[in-house]
């Protein structure tokens, strides 16, 4: 028997699931290897914990996303460590820096967050999601000069590929999705193109960015494969051998995970 396909990053908390929620974990445990959903705010993270201990697929991380950051309560880092206590809670995430949003956090609040989110990763032992949109500059200065002794993913790699060659001597890994399969995202299909073999995870960020050709559906977990099939041909390599190279990568980055 193959190995089954893993989506790394996937919102099964989103509201956008509230009508089919437990019949499509349900189904997914099914098809996939695992799911690993990563909170981004108090409800969030509650309801990523709660799917983790109802479904043996399905794994938990928790965190604050930036475009999430106000009102954040001010224990948010003792919750986050109580749920990381967790069996299945196997990563600090989404955190990150999110420069698009005006309405967001100022970039120095963004910063200081995800900077004491990234330090309770590190004291843990656990590894970090990362989210960067528009803030390329100020993720490369946190993680050259500000925080040392971490691990973790780029999740939905938007960045350069002369960046990714920075990130990826460091050790990081990189999340490919949906993006990847747009025919406008070339510069993420070159990234992927050079990422070490090693260093690639797939992921779907469901219910957002579905792969082409469901793009412009609401995206789900049993979407990874067309962004793995599509890697495979870019790459050109044997789907098989892909899924079972990323599948290792996942585990052994969220080596908390027991399958």
């Amino acid at each position: 028997m193959s190995v089954k396909l893993w989506d790394t990053h996937a919102h099964l908390d989103d509201p956008q699931f509230n009508n089919d929620r437990l019949q499509l974990c349900e189904e997914l445990g099914r098809t996939l290897g695992g799911v690993i959903d990563p909170g981004i705010d108090l409800h969030a993270n509650g309801v990523a914990v709660a799917l983790a201990k109802k479904f043996p697929h399905i794994w938990a991380a928790v965190g604050w996303h930036p475009e999430n950051l106000k009102g954040i309560p001010k224990d948010y880092l003792q919750r986050m460590a109580q749920w990381a206590q967790e069996p299945k809670v196997v990563a600090i995430g989404e955190i990150g820096l999110d420069y698009y949003w005006l309405e967001n956090e100022p970039p120095a609040v963004q910063k200081k967050i995800v900077l004491e989110q990234l330090d309770l990763a590190k004291q843990l032992d656990l590894p970090f999601i990362f989210h960067d949109r528009e803030a390329h500059g100020d993720t490369m200065k946190i993680f050259q000069n500000e925080i040392k002794g971490v691990r973790g993913v780029f999740h939905c790699y938007s960045g350069s590929l002369e960046m990714a060659k920075v990130l990826a001597k460091m050790g990081f890994y990189f999340g490919f999705g949906g993006t990847s399969t747009y025919k406008n995202s070339q510069k993420t299909r070159e990234v992927l193109g050079w990422v070490p073999r090693e260093l690639v995870l797939f992921e779907t960020d469901s219910p957002y960015l579905a792969p082409v050709p469901m793009r412009g559906k609401r995206n789900n977990p049993a979407y990874t494969e067309y962004t793995a099939w599509n890697a495979a041909l870019v790459l050109g390599v044997d789907y098989d051998e892909l899924v079972a190279t990323t599948t290792e990568n996942t585990l052994r980055l969220f080596n908390k995970i027991k399958v």
